[in-house]
């Protein structure tokens, strides 16, 4: 944990549950599918505890967040490798990490040439997936040409 939260960690039953649970999805969650999934299970666990614990693994980046098209945090535990972006379909809510080598290099350039230190940045990247785009839009196709005819004469 960084140092900003190993403070505010403490190891409960409920925090142990909710990231056993976060580990079970292999999609982004939001809180509250989270907590209706913890339930089902029969592990009580409050809603404002699965929001805190939420916000507290992202803060010590254990986690990675987006929003869906709505607005609501989804979560996500991050890979060994480290930070990631997505690219997140509005409709189906697919998933994929993106190289982000290049938004990485943007945001230590702009820290760099403004004078900031140890900034944290937030991409969001959404749109349709190939499954989910509309079809591509056609001409529209105009009445069939008329074939001339020459006349002997």
């Amino acid at each position: 944990m960084h140092e900003r939260t190993r403070a505010e960690w403490r190891a409960t039953r409920q925090r142990a549950a909710v990231l056993r649970a976060l580990h079970l999805h292999d999609t982004f969650v939001s809180a509250q599918s989270l907590h209706a999934a913890l339930a089902a299970d029969g592990v009580t666990v409050g809603l404002t505890t699965v929001y805190r614990t939420l916000r507290l693994l992202a803060a010590s980046g254990h986690v990675d967040v987006v929003r869906d098209s709505a607005g609501e945090r989804l979560y996500r535990p991050r890979p060994d490798d480290g930070h990631r972006h997505y690219a997140v379909c509005r409709e189906c809510g697919l998933s994929l990490a993106v190289d982000s080598d290049e938004v990485e290099r943007w945001v230590a350039r702009i820290a760099r040439d403004i004078g900031f230190h140890a900034v944290d940045h937030t991409v969001e990247l959404t749109g349709l997936c190939e499954r989910c785009r509309p079809p591509m839009s056609r001409p529209a196709a105009g009445p069939p040409a008329r074939r001339r005819t020459s006349s002997a004469g």
